[in-house]
């Protein structure tokens, strides 16, 4: 069989299915409901290379300046650059430019892997902030103002202060009491908000219920996934530079190095899509989204007897946690079923399935969602089963150096071994386990069990080995 790929998309699409995972703008019907349907039509004959008059991505003059300078406005920035290499590009950009070759990092340790990528390239050596673990779910939470300042006034030779806000499950952390800290030591704060770039739009439209954004909050540079919940392609991004702490010269300087040299002009086509829709249709779309959420939320606490919706001070409540524990599915099985009824979610951990909303979604996707778990409440009966209990989460581990020479071994046999290559489940894409930390009992656990459940863990190879520090 050949195009087993291709077949596959061609497939999904046809299925009609509900996306509630990345990208954000759930298909093409957004494009074409905004007046971009000949762009769709005519994709392929769009993929260009640096013609005249296309402009250059790494010495922006004409049309690329112009997109940039409409997420500056759109942001309230200083400057605004378009990525094609995602989120990964502009984290791993902006931490080679606020942290010199050999320096310091204070970054929170459930950061996404591509940082600790940055980290190896910049020979740059992490300290730790640990979130906060919200227990009843299982899983990670906000970076406290007071543990940022723990490690700041432990580590007065840090260079920057790096957190994701939101996390995967939308939790953010305090950003603005975070910034003040960070400047008062004369330090830049890096801001993760992959998971937020619409945040500010509801800032914008005057929406009220959801985080500040991170632009808002006084970070010097923050990292949108736009992909991830507005309306351009997968792997496309912008990094909002929004003070004068970081050199805007060396910050352009290392996204060229980091970035590719061929940059895709589809993509670069759907930022400036993008850019657009929020210009002209933002403030009727994130009504909408907003008001769909909301009906969501009442009609799922009314109708679905033992859901629990998780809810938080600082949630964004564009992320849908959803725990059907009550009625005996953890998150995996729960996958299942929402999948048979062609629902495709974002993430799965323990007993919590991740819904992810973006601007794209309309209300008969979260009508087919609640008809969903209504169809589990009426299957089973909340008193048959007892509720699965939350797996354990990632937790601190005992550290020392990362070693120099490596081997690798399996899995089973690593209690008490240094990690030389994270271990990383995929998603969420946050390391379990971190060059120079000591495996042990609990995690090598964990990891097996993520395997089991026939989850991505990316670190180990084919055999289930590890790459371990070399004894001896």
């Amino acid at each position: 069989m050949k195009n087993l790929l291709t077949n596959f998309l061609l497939e999904h699409k046809d299925s009609d299915p509900v996306s509630f995972h990345m990208p954000g703008h759930k298909g093409g019907r957004i494009y074409r409901e905004n007046g971009y349907g000949r762009f769709l039509d005519n994709i392929m004959d769009c993929d260009i290379t640096e013609i005249p008059g296309a402009d250059n991505l790494f010495q922006a003059e004409g049309p690329l300046l112009d997109v940039m300078n409409r997420y500056k406005a759109l942001y309230e920035t200083h400057e605004s650059y378009l990525l094609v290499n995602g989120s990964s590009g502009g984290l791993i950009a902006a931490i080679l430019t606020a942290v010199p070759k050999g320096g310091k990092l204070i970054m929170a340790r459930n950061c996404h892997k591509s940082i600790f990528n940055a980290l190896s390239l910049g020979s740059i050596t992490p300290v730790y902030a640990y979130p906060e673990i919200i227990e009843e779910y299982g899983i990670l939470g906000a970076v406290s103002v007071e543990e940022i300042v723990k490690c700041l006034d432990a580590n007065p030779d840090a260079e920057a202060v790096l957190l994701p806000s939101p996390n995967y499950y939308g939790i953010c952390s305090d950003v603005k009491s975070i910034a003040e800290e960070v400047h008062k030591r004369g330090k830049v704060l890096i801001i993760d908000q992959a998971h937020g770039a619409h945040l500010k739009f509801f800032e914008k439209h005057g929406i009220q219920g959801f985080p500040e954004s991170a632009e808002t909050s006084g970070a010097d540079m923050v990292i949108n996934s736009t992909h991830k919940t507005l309306a351009s392609f997968t792997q496309t991004a912008v990094i909002n530079l929004c003070s004068d702490r970081v050199d805007r010269y060396d910050l352009e300087d290392r996204l060229q190095a980091i970035e590719s040299s061929s940059p895709s002009y589809i993509m670069m086509s759907s930022l400036e899509i993008n850019a657009d829709i929020l210009e002209t249709c933002g403030s009727k779309l994130m009504q909408a989204w907003t008001e769909n959420l909301s009906w969501f939320y009442e009609a799922a606490a009314k109708e679905v007897p033992g859901l629990r919706i998780m809810r938080h001070k600082m949630l964004d409540a564009t992320k849908l946690n959803l725990d059907m524990s009550a009625y005996g599915f953890n998150g995996n099985q729960l996958e299942d079923y929402l999948m048979e009824k062609g629902i495709f979610v974002e993430l799965v951990t323990g007993n919590i399935v991740m819904c992810m909303t973006g601007i794209g979604n309309k209300r008969c996707d979260f009508e087919r969602l609640l008809d969903a778990l209504k169809s589990i409440a009426q299957e089973r009966r909340l008193a048959e089963v007892q509720p699965v209990q939350p797996v354990a989460v990632t937790r601190s581990l005992r550290m020392t150096e990362v070693p120099l020479r490596k081997e690798r071994i399996l899995l089973e046999e690593a209690e008490g071994s240094v990690c030389a290559s994270s271990v990383i489940p995929y998603p969420p894409g946050i390391p379990i386990v971190c060059p120079g930390e000591v495996f042990d009992e609990e995690v090598i656990e964990y990891i097996k069990q993520r395997r089991a459940a026939q989850e991505k863990v990316i670190g180990l190879d084919e055999l289930g080995r590890v790459v371990v520090g070399r004894k001896g």
